[in-house]
Formats: C-alpha cells, sequence, structure tokens
C-alpha cells in the first residue's frame, strides 16, 4: 500500500511540473489584427494596396515593447512575377507620440489594456509594363515583429491575404453541375480566404444565389479555420522535449509526426492528456485497436494540418481545426435557407462531416464528396454545393 502511494504521489508531482511548466512558458499578450484594407488602381495598370494592423494589449498591467516591426509582401499569382516590383511603407499611428518623418520605427511600450495601430502602405507595379491584375490575384502580408517584455524576446510571425481580384460568380445558367451517385454537385471557386472572410458572407455571395430547397451547401474545414484566424507559422511554436520525443512516434505523413505540429495539439488540450493519450493509445494498438490516440486526444488532434497541409500560403502555417463548428452551420443555414456542413475530405474517398445543420442528410454528403469534386490542389473550391437527383 506504501509503495503504491508513493508511486501515486511521484505522478501527481510529475503531472503538476509537466503541467506548470507548459503553462509558465513565456508568452507575449500581443494581439495583432488587420482592418480596413483597401485595394486601390494606381497608373500605368500598378496597384496600391492601404490598410492597418491593431496591436493590442489585454493584460492588466504588463507593459509590452515592440522593438521592431516588419511588413514583407509576398505575391501570389498563376505566372512568373519577377517583373514585379513592390515597395512597402509603414507608419505607426500610436495614441501617446508622433510618428517619425523618416520611416524609422522607434521602440514603443504597450501599457497594459492599450492599443495602438501601424498604417501600412503596398505599392506594386509591373516594370514591364503589364496591368498588376493580369498576373497577380492575392497579396500575403508577412508580419515579423517582436516583443520584449519579462517574457523575454520573443520573435513573433503572422501572415494575412489580401485578395487584389476575385472570381466571376456565375449564374445559374453558368453553374456547370456535375452528376454524381444519386445527386449533383457543384464545385464553387472563391478568392483565397483569410481572416478577413466572414464564413456567411462567403457562403452567401458564392452561392446564395444558386441553392434552392432540398440543397446541402458545403464548406470545407481548413478554409473556416484560417477565416477564424486560426492558423500561425511554425516559428511561433516552442516545442517542448515531450513533443520531440513522442512526435517520433507517429506515421511519417502525420501532421503529429513533427515536434511544432505535435506542440500546437499540446497548446490546445494540455502535455498531460496528449501523454495520456500517447501511452494509451500506444498500448490499444499493441492488442489490435488502432487509432486510440486520436479518440483519446480529441477532435483538434485529427484536424491539425502541418505545413505543406493546405494551401498557399497556408502551406508554410499550422492550420487547426475551426472553433464553433455547429453554431457556425446553424447560422449559415438560417441566413441561406439550406443545410450548410463543414466537411473534411481528401482524395482518398474519406469523408468526414465535422458539423452540419439540424437534419443534414449525411448518407448523401458521403455519396456526393468521396470522389473530392473540390480537390486536393490548387483549385480554389473551398465549396461544394450537393443536390440530390
Amino acid at each position: 500500500m506504501a509503495t503504491l502511494l508513493i508511486v501515486l504521489l511521484v505522478l501527481g508531482v510529475a503531472v503538476a511540473w509537466l503541467e506548470a511548466r507548459h503553462r509558465l512558458r513565456p508568452a507575449s499578450p500581443l494581439q495583432l489584427s488587420a482592418n480596413d484594407w483597401h485595394v486601390e488602381p494606381q497608373e500605368q495598370g500598378g496597384l496600391k494596396v492601404t490598410g492597418s494592423f491593431s496591436i493590442h494589449n489585454p493584460h492588466q498591467r504588463m507593459e509590452v515593447m515592440v522593438p521592431e516591426f516588419d511588413v514583407k509582401p509576398v505575391l501570389i499569382g498563376q505566372c512568373d512575377l519577377t517583373s514585379m516590383k513592390v515597395s512597402t511603407s509603414i507608419r505607426p499611428q500610436h495614441p501617446d507620440e508622433e510618428a517619425r518623418d523618416d520611416g524609422y520605427w522607434a521602440a514603443y511600450i504597450v501599457k497594459g489594456r492599450k492599443t495602438t495601430t501601424v498604417k501600412v502602405a503596398i505599392s506594386i507595379a509591373d516594370t514591364e509594363g503589364t496591368a498588376v491584375l493580369e498576373s497577380v490575384d492575392t497579396l500575403w502580408a508577412d508580419v515579423h515583429w517582436v516583443n520584449y517584455g519579462p517574457f523575454g524576446r520573443l520573435q513573433r510571425r503572422q501572415g494575412v491575404v489580401f485578395p487584389l481580384r476575385r472570381p466571376s460568380i456565375p449564374t445559374r445558367d453558368q453553374a456547370k453541375i456535375r452528376p454524381g451517385d444519386q445527386c449533383e454537385v457543384l464545385p464553387i471557386r472563391t478568392h483565397l480566404l483569410g481572416p478577413l472572410d466572414d464564413t456567411v458572407d462567403v457562403l452567401r455571395t458564392y452561392a446564395g444565389h444558386l441553392v434552392q430547397p432540398g440543397d446541402v451547401l458545403t464548406i470545407g474545414e481548413t478554409p473556416v479555420a484560417v477565416m477564424q484566424g486560426r492558423y500561425q507559422h511554425p516559428s511561433m511554436v516552442d516545442p517542448s522535449w515531450l513533443s520531440r520525443l513522442l512526435c517520433r512516434a507517429f506515421h511519417p505523413t502525420s501532421s503529429l509526426a513533427t515536434a511544432c505540429g505535435l506542440q500546437t495539439l499540446m497548446d490546445q488540450v494540455g502535455p498531460t492528456r496528449v501523454l495520456l493519450a500517447w501511452v494509451l493509445g500506444l498500448a490499444m494498438k499493441l492488442v489490435g485497436s488502432p487509432g486510440g490516440f486520436y479518440r483519446l486526444a480529441g477532435e483538434q488532434a485529427r484536424l491539425i494540418d502541418d505545413i505543406t497541409g493546405t494551401t498557399p500560403p497556408y502551406d508554410q502555417t499550422i492550420v487547426l481545426g475551426p472553433q464553433e463548428p455547429q453554431a457556425l452551420c446553424e447560422a449559415a443555414a438560417a441566413a441561406l435557407g439550406v443545410d450548410v456542413a463543414i466537411v473534411d475530405v481528401n482524395d482518398l474517398g474519406r469523408v468526414k462531416v465535422l458539423a452540419s445543420s439540424r437534419g443534414c442528410d449525411h448518407a448523401l454528403l458521403h455519396r456526393a464528396l468521396k470522389p473530392n469534386p473540390a480537390g486536393n490542389a490548387n483549385e480554389r473550391t473551398p465549396l461544394v454545393l450537393v443536390r440530390p437527383a
């Protein structure tokens, strides 16, 4: 009995130490968000993209310094972009400090429960005189900034997508509906989605005029997650010794087979749950019951996409699963008047309905989506309209 108590005590101390070490890791409270971005045409086919980033400190007392702030624009298109010339100007709009005229970023202190703003202007021109919009469709603003405070010095990196042009929206007569298994399907092309988009608005804009009673409108779980801002660059993840050790046991194609991928899951559900799921999942696998880890570690274990797992530029980020998918489906269904589902589909015929509005026909979705009509490459068709035959 005494031995058992000692073992339990040691395990309790180990778990407490593991959780304390995880929760007390260096972290900055600063939050970055993009606001009010616009695209303006310029002379000779050029473009000017303007907007702002807000830096908010929700902490009551902690003061955090921002000694560096830079925006590195990346252009995305369908052809060679080497002739494009890009220039960026950054001007702070601090509430208590004048901006410098020479463009130098002076280190700034963001006090507790305060917010500051950074104005950004990005000019794009083609040195060969071609209109920019003929070659470029999306701008990825990659923000590199430093947070400095009681937690140390943290190098942070966050990117935001800005569509420069959007695909034409087909009318009902132009929509090319494909025949399926006792159904019809219509993949719907959109612009490259990001945090500046709202899921319900996207569904309404691209599919609201196409749906009819009995239809089911689906959207991929990854596009929903990126619209919710649930992605991060791996440089923002600090893998622990535990994630570096445990990730080696996963299949090489798993998004949890890297230290950063598994650490992302630990940051969501805690290291203790991941460790217990790993140990018990391994034991279940040895007795012929695979998949135990994913069942025990929670839904996010299946939904995390590591780098290369989705379309550019998100292929360089780790994407989580969406938040509150059920509530989102209900809200979208009420707005559009048809059933809505968030799905995870791949080229291997795997169809997972993550969430759906009440009464949605899941059997219909599995038949319709098994051939993966949305595609797994760079089709940019995150919406699929499913219509019973």
